[in-house]
């Protein structure tokens, strides 16, 4: 298991679109992705799930990646948040 912080710089956080992609990139792979916020876990392939959340800009989320594929998947989903997000 990876786990990772990310603090949201999209001035207005995860919110559709990016929400909509990041569901599309998750779901490339076989790991279990899930995004934390306050104690709330979400599945990153979930996309109702993601943006009830509510996360905005500045505020940290913690991503964790679970899985067979968990390196390949981290890298990406960490190159998404930081080229999107």
């Amino acid at each position: 298991m990876k786990k990772w912080e990310y603090v949201i710089q999209d001035e207005i956080g995860i919110h559709a679109r990016p929400a909509g992609e990041l569901v599309k990139e998750a779901k490339k792979y076989n790991s279990r992705i899930t995004i934390s916020k306050d104690g709330k876990s979400v599945e990153a392939t979930k996309l109702m799930a993601v943006m009830g959340l509510g996360v905005k800009c500045g505020q940290t989320v913690e991503v964790t990646v679970e899985g067979e594929d968990e390196e390949t998947a981290l890298k990406g989903i960490r190159d998404f948040f930081e080229k999107n997000l």
